[in-house]
């Protein structure tokens, strides 16, 4: 036999063995879980966040004193002003939207009800709403129909797209059980419509580096620094109540303090110390861990966003909201990405199914461009029922674990009587989480050492020293022109 035959007979052979593998691979592994394209369950189909919508840029450059030399030149068109049998109650400052077109141009289209037409152009308006304000459109990205604003919430507007024959709303109308479809409103339970979410406030202008208000200044009048790092030290380190701290400053050095006293020295610790903890240059990694848990403000849930760095389980990003939306999560995740002019090459950020993350993503991926496009790896539920959530499991552990964590030093408070209670108890457990705490993972060493707080012997004056270096944090920002003047009462 040829060689060339056998070779061409073996080719052939092989690229048979290559079809049978393909179609048993398409029928019998879904290589699809990787995306969560077929995710077809009801309880997390409406967590899917869309891509971006197309827009077209409205211009009107038309002109009626352009227009009617060009009808009369091309055309042998003369427009003349409108010829009325009686007198006209259309006012004076009246014009065409479109092409500016003056009062004696313009008729009523259809009598009493308000509609307007142009004689120049042939446009029709009406004078109380205007469509020609608009300097946009959002058009759906599958189909090209205009989207609808269906609904107003606090901060954003949903767009929906309408159009029955969309590609996208087909495609999902196929995932539907039957039994939904017979169902009168069973087809609610699905995300099968286009939808976009457009702010209508501008999350990246917000200062996130804010400090509490109403903080007392470090001139003592009965005490000394010595006892306000002692408080720090029982509150904060051994997780004891503010009444409790009091009782134990009494038992153990007789020291008479009220715990509304300890709570002013935390607050004023707190105003001190955060600067620094948010400016510190922390190490970034190449994954990203958030997630969100709760806590209570007289009696009502209040929301507290952690983000993590899961090489180093420092906390990078940290944010209290009494609400659950995306912008909080936007300004948590402004804080993780702050010293950072792109992300790196293989970056990941992982989080749970909430739809908070992919769009504080796509929000990101909007305001910086390309050097700040990520997309969210997703680990959903609480079993390993997809490849992703099989693999991103123990980053989502690590989290769980830091929201433990949290939830133990915050359990001795039984909830804030506010919310700025919350942000500055918030701000020193970070500050000892991440400068002060021993930890397992780094050898039952501190996470961050910072080459003056290990010349202190004992804990309370690592905390003093950490009030220093948040003074000279505010300081610098203060002679660059990032600080306000609120922020001079902690000098």
């Amino acid at each position: 036999m040829d060689i060339i035959q056998y070779l061409l007979y073996v080719i052939q052979y092989l690229y048979q063995q290559n079809c049978w593998l393909i179609n048993f691979i398409c029928r019998y592994i879904p290589l699809k879980q990787w995306a969560f394209d077929d995710s077809h369950s009801p309880k997390y189909q409406k967590f899917k966040v869309d891509e971006l919508p197309k827009v077209q840029i409205i211009q009107h450059e038309w002109d009626w004193r352009l227009l009617i030399p060009y009808f009369d030149r091309r055309y042998g068109v003369q427009i003349k002003p409108v010829s009325r049998r009686k007198e006209c109650d259309i006012p004076e400052d009246c014009f065409c939207p479109s092409c500016g077109a003056p009062q004696p141009y313009l008729y009523r289209n259809n009598g009493k009800a308000g509609q307007l037409k142009c004689k120049v152009c042939n446009t029709n308006f009406s004078p109380d709403e205007n469509r020609f304000a608009r300097q946009f459109t959002l058009r759906c990205p599958h189909c090209g129909k205009a989207l609808v604003a269906k609904k107003e919430r606090k901060h954003f507007i949903i767009h929906k797209c309408i159009n029955l024959k969309c590609p996208y709303y087909l495609h999902n109308l196929k995932k539907v059980d039957r039994a939904d479809l017979e169902e009168r409103y069973g087809k609610n339970k699905y995300k099968l419509h286009y939808i976009y979410r457009q702010f209508t406030i501008d999350f990246f202008s917000m200062d996130v580096s804010t400090l509490p208000k109403n903080a007392s200044s470090l001139k003592f009048s009965k005490h000394n620094a010595h006892v306000m790092s002692l408080c720090l030290t029982l509150h904060i380190n051994l997780g004891l109540s503010l009444r409790k701290t009091s009782q134990a400053l009494k038992d153990l050095y007789n020291i008479q303090i009220s715990h509304q006293q300890i709570a002013n020295y935390c607050k004023t610790a707190a105003t001190c110390i955060k600067p620094f903890v948010d400016q510190y240059p922390y190490r970034k990694g190449e994954a990203f861990v958030a997630d969100e848990t709760y806590i209570k403000v007289r009696g009502i849930k209040t929301y507290v966003w952690l983000i993590m760095n899961a090489a180093c389980r420092s906390i990078i990003g940290y944010q209290v909201s009494d609400n659950r939306g995306v912008g909080p999560c936007i300004l948590a995740m402004r804080m993780a990405f702050q010293g950072l002019k792109k992300l790196p090459e293989n970056f990941k950020f992982i989080a749970d199914g909430y739809s908070a993350y992919p769009l504080a993503a796509m929000e990101s991926t909007k305001k910086f461009g390309k050097d700040f496009t990520f997309q969210i790896t997703q680990v959903i539920g609480l079993t390993n029922d997809d490849a992703v959530s099989k693999e991103h499991r123990p980053f989502k552990q690590i989290v769980e674990r830091l929201n433990r964590t949290y939830k133990a030093s915050y359990r001795k408070t039984n909830g804030f009587d506010n919310i700025e209670g919350a942000n500055y108890d918030l701000a020193l457990w970070v500050a000892y989480y991440n400068f002060l705490r021993p930890h397992k993972h780094n050898k039952y060493k501190v996470l961050n050492e910072v080459e003056m707080l290990q010349g202190a012997d004992n804990m309370p004056g690592k905390w003093q020293l950490l009030i220093f270096l948040g003074q000279q944090t505010i300081l610098n920002m203060q002679k660059t022109g990032t600080a306000g003047s609120d922020r001079s009462c902690c000098q």
